[in-house]
């Protein structure tokens, strides 16, 4: 898996518990990745879970639902297109879970970047070690010529080499990603196509967005890692896939699911006197999908791996959360702007050669373009019964305030550019929805951000909003504090902690430096 080049964070202490003690209860809050890593790891290690989830489907973001088309088709369709980038040791570790082998994942042979009038950037049989990717990746490029170097800013750039988690933030937390994407002074068609587009990908716009946190991704999916830049995609839809397995997995260990649930507040759940007795756990008042009261929960310990929102919500309900500093930083957390999927079953194929994936550069609201039959497995029946082509658009950082119908035109208009033959298409059916719940990361953020640790040792925290002490990012970051907020809950008892892998910390120069002095 390549994870030699990286590091284990978290060591294995010998002489450690495989178990908890006997009678341990846990709640996990949230169903999607970070609370069913969360959930794995405690139940594997004898806790009994309660996981409770606000949808009556587990996922989160990841959650499915069916669709059904005008020709009788039952389909599974989802919150958009998800890369599974090899560099995710703990997401894999997770999905290893319920495949062993990891028989579901599928590599992607590429993922160019198209832009008007025909200009492509591929990543196809790069180089996977750093800095060497980057330097082949930056001579393939069309929009780049070597007299461009004499107008890069040559020290700008380097920050990319030398990332170190407290010096990169230290200098970089409280400027813009645009600011510094503006010092690095790119041609602008180099930079739409190899900068512009991958900052995009995490949902924040570049003048919203920590310089630091863009740092720390070009790290990680650049600098760092040592798995090349190509990523893998799901086989079938995620709920045959994911989520369907692993409620098997957590029930064959004796997890229980309470689905269609949502925790409105907690409270400790031994109190003398209007004070917590030690090891008093936690209560959950809970309220069913009509919003009626339903029973209560409680457990010894406790995860919340609830969206930013949801958090918020808990955190202005519970007094029994009374660290005011605590508090606070969860009440500065935000959400970027909202992101479009738009799913179309047509009634007539795409070229064959398209590829399941391209990123777009130079279209105002399209992200990119995913041609489903090329490597899920519904989506194949459907597209080879039918004749037709399962095609999904995204876009990114919508405006505030965008026209629903100002959007649809630009991203359709966009597909038509890049894919002529989408224009005589018509959709047979189509899924259009715009969310607002992925995480902000602004300037000078990262400092108060919480962390999987809380003020109380039998709490914690889970997401891919939370503060993690390595170079992570999206699906990974979440699975990731999962497994770390089951480490810090059965830390007191000295239970085994379940393994976590990171890249190498530090950037290709400071390693360098490290290593000669």
């Amino acid at each position: 898996m390549g994870r030699q080049d990286g590091r284990k964070a978290v060591p294995q202490r010998p002489g450690a518990r495989e178990r908890a003690p006997e009678g341990t209860t846990a709640l996990v809050v949230g169903g999607g990745l970070a609370g069913i890593a969360a959930a794995c790891c405690l139940a594997e290690r004898g806790v009994r879970v309660t996981i409770v989830e606000r949808e009556d489907s587990l996922g989160g973001r990841l959650r499915t639902w069916p669709e059904s088309l005008p020709d009788g088709s039952e389909l599974r369709m989802e919150r958009g297109f998800h890369a599974f980038f090899r560099q995710y040791y703990n997401l894999r570790e997770l999905l290893r879970r319920v495949d062993p082998e990891l028989r579901r994942l599928v590599r992607l042979r590429d993922y160019p970047v198209l832009a008007p009038g025909g200009a492509v950037q591929s990543f196809e049989d790069l180089p996977t070690g750093p800095p060497w990717n980057i330097v082949s990746l930056v001579r393939r490029a069309d929009t780049f010529r070597y007299r461009d170097l004499l107008k890069v800013n040559g020290l700008a750039a380097l920050d990319m080499l030398k990332f170190d988690p407290r010096r990169t933030y230290e200098r970089h937390d409280s400027t813009t990603a645009r600011d510094y994407l503006d010092s690095l002074r790119f041609p602008p068609a180099a930079r739409r196509m190899m900068f512009d587009v991958f900052s995009h990908s995490f949902f924040n716009p570049e003048e919203e967005m920590s310089a630091a946190d863009l740092l720390m991704m070009f790290h990680f999916y650049f600098m760092a890692n040592p798995e090349g830049l190509v990523f893998d995609v799901l086989n079938d839809e995620f709920e045959a896939s994911l989520w369907a397995p692993f409620r098997a997995y957590l029930e064959g260990l004796g997890a229980r699911f309470r689905l269609g649930t949502e925790v409105s507040s907690i409270a400790r759940a031994n109190v003398a006197d209007g004070r917590a007795q030690e090891g008093a756990g936690w209560t959950a008042e809970c309220a069913g999908a009509s919003g009626a009261a339903a029973d209560p929960l409680s457990a010894d310990l406790l995860v919340l791996a609830v969206t930013v929102p949801g958090l918020q919500s808990i955190v202005r309900a519970s007094p029994a959360l009374d660290d005011p500093g605590w508090r606070r930083n969860v009440a500065d957390l935000g959400l970027t702007l909202p992101f479009a999927v738009w799913r179309m079953w047509l009634d007539r194929p795409v070229s064959p050669t398209r590829q399941p994936f391209v990123g777009t550069a130079g279209y105002r609201y399209l992200d990119n373009i995913s041609v489903y039959e090329t490597f899920e497995e519904e989506s194949r029946r459907w597209a080879q019964s039918s004749g037709g082509s399962v095609v999904e658009l995204h876009a990114y950082a919508v405006p505030e305030g965008t026209d629903e119908e100002e959007l649809r035109t630009g991203m359709l208009d966009g597909l038509h550019d890049l894919y002529p033959e989408t224009r005589a298409a018509k959709a047979v059916h189509e899924v259009f929805r715009v969310d607002r719940d992925c995480p902000a990361f602004p300037p000078g953020g990262h400092k108060g951000r919480p962390g999987v640790t809380t003020p109380w040792d039998d709490l914690a925290l889970a997401g891919d909003y939370v503060r993690l002490p390595f170079p992570t990012a999206l699906m990974e970051r979440a699975a990731a504090s999962g497994f770390l907020a089951s480490n810090h809950l059965l830390g007191p008892w000295d239970v085994r902690p379940e393994p976590v892998w990171s890249v190498p910390p530090l950037g290709p120069l400071v390693r360098r430096f490290a290593r000669r002095s």
